[in-house]
């Protein structure tokens, strides 16, 4: 898993508007799935066992925060965090917060 401060990116000066680009050093190709999910203060995903995908998952927190064990470490993260776990890397998550954690994801693979 790689996660990033989003507001600790490079803001391209090349831009019109302050964008930044996220995970560019990735070479993204294949099928598309997006998403959102609003994990509840106290939950895990999944309820039981681990998630794993077929597909590369990029992440932004938009709100909230979680702690995420992927590929045997343990993550904090939160709002203004984007986050990739590769393809097949097992990964859980818990909201151990006090409000809704919402997250904007994709599948690419």
């Amino acid at each position: 898993m790689e996660v990033l401060k989003i507001d600790k990116v490079d803001v391209d000066p090349l831009s019109a508007v302050p964008m930044r680009n996220l995970f560019e050093k990735m070479n993204v190709s294949g099928n598309l799935k997006m998403g959102t999910v609003s994990i509840p203060a106290g939950k895990r995903v999944p309820v039981e066992g681990v998630s794993k995908h077929t597909e590369n998952e990029y992440s932004i927190i938009v709100k909230g925060s979680l702690a995420v064990e992927s590929g045997g470490t343990t993550y904090r993260i939160s709002s203004g965090d984007a986050t990739f776990i590769p393809a097949g890397e097992e990964h859980i998550a818990f909201n151990d917060g006090e409000e809704d954690c919402e997250i904007i994801w994709v599948l690419v693979g």
